[in-house]
């Protein structure tokens, strides 16, 4: 599959070779000041990224947005970005749940290669970890520039685009992106998956990563437990209810892909659409667990839409279900309450006697 020619004097991407010395294992935490400790990763990150800003690779130049938490129990921060709302590249039409990679449509090999910030690798002598799910693991992650940014330092991961692989998440892509959580201090570095039919924009595999300088209820919300054995929960008190999972150290990934990717399998075979969610965040139990910090993953099921839906305020994405809104217009932005945003997110998800049906279903699929 042919990538886009270069452009003189487009900046090459950085080789980011890493290993578990690499891993950041307790961030700096909202106590203090975000950002005023980055790891080599987010300065390497946001380095690449604001120069690719200056080159003017973007779609728009993104300053400074103005940000509030909408007053409530679940204290949504709603973002106002216009020039995301009239200027991103319009959504592909995506027909099914399985809806096969289709090289004539846009995809990420006719990304311009100075939009390529790092190509993010293990270290040869430490190897990926097994495929899971039948996927082999990528040789890298390219760490990309979303040109039509959220926040500051939005990016794509994206594993080996030239391979041609559809929107379906897999475990070994996953692990990728659960490792380049932990190689980030910053508390606000988020990753997530948004599936076919829950408005993934692109099929060809990747996931977000973004820096959002607030925390959200879902690091810190307590869950209740469907499967301990292998850290399924059901987390019920967030904007969203959602199946979470987490790891407690770097030990724990592998399982952790692994598990998320069955789980999101069965949904798929049940004819639903998912979205992923990583970030930092307290054990299950909630932050009295007397535990550290590790990795929150959320899995959410919820109806297949197809196409932008008519008269919607806005999209409801892996951001939107976490609890952060990005927002198109300023009257809305002044004016949302926590009620109406709720409204508008929870009616993409599932009844909760189906939720919980559906919890049942995968507690027994992964402790079998």
């Amino acid at each position: 599959m042919a990538a886009a020619s270069e452009a003189p004097g487009d900046p090459s991407p950085q080789d980011f070779v890493y290993g578990e010395e690499d891993f950041v294992l307790q961030g700096t935490g909202w106590g203090g000041e975000p950002g005023s400790a980055l790891s080599r990763f987010d300065r390497a990150l946001l380095e690449g990224w604001s120069d690719r800003m200056e080159r003017g690779l973007f779609r728009y130049r993104l300053g400074p947005l103005p940000t509030r938490v909408l007053p409530g129990p679940m204290s949504l921060v709603a973002q106002l970005n216009v020039q995301r709302g009239t200027e991103r590249r319009p959504p592909q039409a995506v027909l099914s749940l399985r809806q096969p990679f289709d090289p004539r449509a846009f995809n990420f090999t006719r990304m311009r290669p100075g939009e390529v910030l790092l190509r993010l690798r293990r270290a040869a002598d430490e190897g990926g970890g097994g495929g899971g799910g039948g996927a082999a693991a990528p040789d890298y992650l390219l760490v990309a520039i979303n040109v039509s940014p959220l926040e500051q330092g939005h990016v794509l991961l994206l594993p080996e685009p030239g391979r041609g692989l559809p929107q379906a998440l897999t475990a070994p892509v996953l692990r990728g992106g659960l490792e380049a959580a932990l190689l980030s201090a910053h508390p606000g570095f988020r990753l997530g998956f948004n599936g076919l039919g829950a408005c993934a924009s692109v099929n060809h595999l990747h996931l977000h990563a973004f820096y959002l300088g607030r925390p959200l209820l879902v690091e810190s919300a307590p869950a209740q437990p469907l499967c301990p054995a292998r850290g399924l929960s059901l987390l019920r008190d967030v904007p969203a209810p959602a199946f979470l999972f987490y790891a407690a150290c770097p030990a724990g990934l592998e399982a952790l892909a692994r598990d998320v990717c069955r789980a999101a399998e069965h949904l798929t075979d049940a004819g639903l659409a998912y979205n992923v969610f990583v970030t930092r965040g307290d054990p299950p139990e909630g932050a009295g667990a007397g535990a550290g910090r590790g990795l929150r993953v959320l899995l959410w099921a919820r109806r297949p839409s197809f196409g932008a839906k008519a008269g919607a305020a806005f999209n409801v994405a892996l951001c939107e279900l976490a609890g952060y809104l990005p927002l198109p217009a300023a009257p809305l932005f002044r004016d949302i309450t926590e009620a109406e945003a709720l409204l508008a997110i929870r009616e993409h998800l599932l009844p909760e006697p189906q939720l919980l049906r559906l919890g049942e279903d995968l507690a027994r699929l992964l402790a079998g």
